[in-house]
């Protein structure tokens, strides 16, 4: 089969299952690895996909916003680690901002009941989470609720944050690029993004690999504003590099 063929045949592949990895084509082409990020590169620079860590995805679904139940199931081992790492950065005695997100849920969850911590979130799962830490000062901040992400938007959210300062936030992503910053598909959720940045003494990113390299509709942050990007792995080490000489610190564990 000659690479114009192929990369066709991986085109329709990817648009039909959403996704394609690496090491499956090369096993379904019999071609090395290498022949196949060449035909994903080329598909890239055509404007027809985007790659990913380990694969890519069709360019139709850049700014497609998948639902709660489906961020949850996603990266699920790469986003426990980074949860569990992040423990490491909440303040003995504190206050945090727990922004809405599947790796901040999760980190949420980690909490241990008897932490003495005050938390101010917009993202209704990470206050049911948290609802019965009998040691945790827990602040939900209102608006109008999105039911993709179960969190509250819209002027009165950004309201609250204004009136905030805490030391810490723990922020999520949709994408993330070294140049163009931190991107989310929903202008009304990149604003409440951008007020609970502003209400932070230190911002901490959770966000795993397969979201590096994807760029969103809407931009909330630049790693300038970033002091601490926790990821796992499958982070590109040329991609890390950049993000250092952001001035943002890279934790991947």
């Amino acid at each position: 089969m000659y690479a114009p063929e192929r990369q066709q045949e991986i085109l329709r592949l990817a648009r039909e299952a959403g996704r394609v990895d690496v090491l499956s084509l090369a096993e379904q082409f019999q071609v090395t690895a290498e022949t196949v990020r060449r035909d994903l590169t080329a598909l890239d620079r055509a404007g027809l996909v985007r790659r990913v860590h380990g694969g890519a995805i069709p360019a139709g679904r850049l700014d497609f916003e998948p639902d709660l139940t489906e961020r949850e199931s996603t990266a699920a081992d790469e986003k426990d680690r980074i949860a569990a790492a992040a423990l490491a950065e909440l303040p003995d005695g504190g206050s945090v901002i727990l922004d809405a997100g599947s790796t901040v849920a999760r980190l949420a969850a980690a909490i241990p009941v008897d932490t003495a911590l005050t938390v101010v979130t917009h993202a209704l799962p990470v206050a049911a989470r948290l609802a019965d830490h009998t040691g945790i000062d827990l602040h939900l901040v209102g608006g109008r609720v999105r039911h993709r992400t179960r969190a509250a938007v819209d002027a009165w959210a950004l309201r609250a944050y204004a009136e905030v300062r805490a030391d810490v936030l723990f922020l999520a992503t949709n994408g993330f690029t070294a140049h163009g910053g931190l991107t989310t598909p929903d202008l009304a959720e990149a604003a409440v993004k951008r007020a609970a940045v502003a209400a932070a003494r230190r911002v901490v990113v959770l966000a795993d690999s397969s979201k590096s390299g994807q760029e969103q509709f809407a931009r909330f942050g630049t790693f300038a504003e970033v002091d601490l990007l926790i990821t796992d792995r499958g982070l590109a080490l040329e991609d890390k590099a950049a993000i250092e000489a952001a001035g943002t610190e890279v934790v991947l564990v």
